[in-house]
């Protein structure tokens, strides 16, 4: 297939090939990413410097792991620790809840603290006195994120904070006081973050784009979801240190949202790109495959869509098409096992993405209980997980998969329900990510607790954490002695699991998804 870049040859870094428009209006932009993975580049960083270059501005990359700053690494083989670790943090037992709610503040504490390296290193780049100051964050990163305004408040330089979740109301209101900040803007800047970076730094009215927040609580539109995905440019990797990555992995993303949407718990679908499902052609994502592939030298590639298979045409088309654009690609994606009579995943279709290079797959599992996924609007059935999940291990490709306890109405019957899944299905899940049920803003059950219903089947709220997006909640279900045991046996089953190594194939791709 032949690859069009949509570019004109005009200067390269490192092996990226640039268009440079000159419009009067070049910027020297520092860029700062903390979302420090320890096995990838950042996806929209990459979207937004490729967008921002093509206009011809100077961009400068910050990522933290490039100066050795220890970065995200998950699921690996586990150990005694951490099974005991997620023991005491899920705990519910109302005696334990005090020590439990302390070692919990220490642990968020020593993983959010800003990194000195880190500060050290804007600190040092705003010397050059950049035009504009663009960061790009998580929640997690409040305190980082404040220190780093503070630095470009003492040195003149404006700082435009972005990330996923500031589309949401009281989420960037909450973050709006952060010294040094010009705006915080809440959409999908891929196609726009050229003419806001200009407007920012002269000082021009940034409410004139939708998804703005600035300082003084004013606000304008909400920005629309990005609708011709294919327009978006190939993302700029460049500056992302490869030499550090143990395997080159590209990360790469098909379409935007979710074809279901209905998750009563989702946050994803709430956040500034998960608005609505929107994807891209067939053509576009093998040029993309492509590509990258060319430009980094690497044939190993991470889908981040929220669920691949939600265009099933296109999901197909991957699978199909996938070891003729990159011969030898290795892939891992994550999928939706709904109800739709065709949602791609039978074993013909497993079968197909395992020969096209599929090592990994994950799905949202949550839970063992049909009463219970009926109850959070998940639209799968246990049956079906459960031939999914024997189907794709049949296909040899590794399955991982995300639960959580505590949803409203949960009772010790739907956890015992989940242990008995996990342990039919040892033999066949190599992954388990298993979590604290979580009330996130805007989602469908916190649109119900802040509008009226302040107990929902034993949750009451106890606090609204805006600055994380968030309900803090007490369970009082959760607390009896059949809860704590039927909680144990479904532990026990995940630490089973996740204490064996990978399956072979799917060992490079260990820690992702």
């Amino acid at each position: 297939m032949k690859v069009d870049s949509r570019r004109r040859p005009a200067r390269s870094v490192g092996s990226v090939t640039h268009t440079v428009v000159t419009d009067g209006h070049r910027l020297q932009i520092l860029f700062v990413d903390l979302n420090n993975f320890a096995s990838f580049p950042t996806l929209a960083v990459g979207i937004l410097i490729a967008a921002l270059r093509d206009r011809g501005h100077d961009t400068r990359l910050i990522v933290p792991l490039a100066y050795d700053v220890p970065a995200v690494e998950r699921e690996k083989v586990e150990r005694f620790q951490h099974d005991l670790m997620r023991r005491v943090h899920l705990s519910t037992n109302p005696l334990w809840r005090p020590a439990r709610d302390i070692l919990r503040m220490a642990w968020y504490w020593s993983q959010r603290r800003p990194h000195p390296v880190v500060l050290r290193e804007v600190r040092t780049a705003l010397r050059a006195k950049p035009d504009l100051v663009m960061l790009s964050a998580y929640l997690q990163h409040f305190n980082s994120v404040r220190e780093v305004g503070k630095l470009c408040q003492a040195a003149g330089v404006p700082l435009l904070l972005g990330g996923p979740a500031f589309n949401l109301r009281e989420t960037a209101d909450a973050w709006r006081a952060i010294p040094g900040l010009l705006a915080i803007y809440g959409g999908e800047a891929d196609l726009n973050v050229p003419d806001l970076a200009v407007a920012a730094s002269e000082g021009a009215d940034l409410l004139q784009f939708p998804g703005v927040t600035l300082p003084d609580g004013r606000h304008s539109h909400p920005s629309p979801p990005l609708r011709d995905l294919d327009s978006v440019p190939v993302p700029d990797f460049s500056d992302f240190p490869w030499s550090r990555y143990p395997t080159r992995i590209i990360p790469v993303m098909t379409g935007r949202g979710c074809q279901w949407a209905k998750c009563d718990f989702c946050s994803d679908v709430v956040s500034a790109s998960g608005r609505t499902f929107r994807t891209r052609s067939l053509h576009s994502v093998l040029n993309e495959l492509q590509e990258q592939s060319r430009r980094t030298g690497s044939s190993n590639f991470l889908f981040l869509d929220l669920k691949l298979n939600s265009n099933v045409a296109l999901w197909r088309g991957i699978a199909e098409h996938m070891q003729n654009v990159v011969p030898g690609a290795q892939w891992i994606g994550t999928v939706h096992v709904d109800r739709r009579r065709d949602n791609g995943l039978s074993r013909v279709d497993l079968k197909a993405a395992a020969r096209s290079g599929m090592r990994r797959v994950s799905f949202g599992l949550e839970s063992g209980s049909q009463t219970l996924l009926d109850s959070m609007n998940k639209g799968s059935t246990v049956e079906g997980n459960s031939a999914f999940i024997r189907n794709a291990h049949e296909a040899s490709i590794s399955v991982r998969c995300t639960m959580f306890k505590g949803f409203p109405g949960e009772t010790a019957e739907d956890l015992d329900a989940s242990a008995d899944f996990l342990e039919r299905h040892t033999a066949y899940i190599d992954r388990i990510r298993f979590n604290d049920f979580s009330i996130q803003e805007d989602t469908p059950i916190w649109k119900r607790m802040v509008e009226g219903a302040s107990q929902e089947r034993g949750l009451r709220i106890t606090a609204k954490d805006a600055r994380n997006a968030k309900l803090r909640y007490v369970n009082d279900a959760s607390t009896s002695q059949a809860y704590r045991l039927a909680k144990s046996r479904v532990l026990d089953a995940v630490h089973a699991i996740n204490r064996r190594p990978l399956r072979p194939e799917a060992q490079m791709f260990d820690g992702l998804m």
